[in-house]
């Protein structure tokens, strides 16, 4: 999985101002994403704040670990 452009935080600040009245096609324009991009970002993060998707990161990495035995 390659890594992304945008950091847990930028991501986040990039869907609260799609919540306020900033128009998505001009967010797309002015950070350099996509439809795609976005609606994968609000699907993902759903209600989450920074603290909560930094968790869920790190928990990932940890099954990932487990799972291929190195924890």
């Amino acid at each position: 999985m390659s890594k992304s452009r945008f950091s847990c935080s930028q991501i986040l600040a990039i869907l609260k101002q799609a919540e306020g009245c900033l128009p998505v096609n001009d967010l797309f324009c002015e950070h350099g994403t996509n439809n795609a991009s976005f609606h994968y970002w609000r699907s993902k993060s759903d209600g989450m704040d920074a603290s909560m998707t930094n968790r869920l990161k790190e928990l990932e990495v940890e099954n990932t670990l487990n799972m291929i035995g190195l924890q």
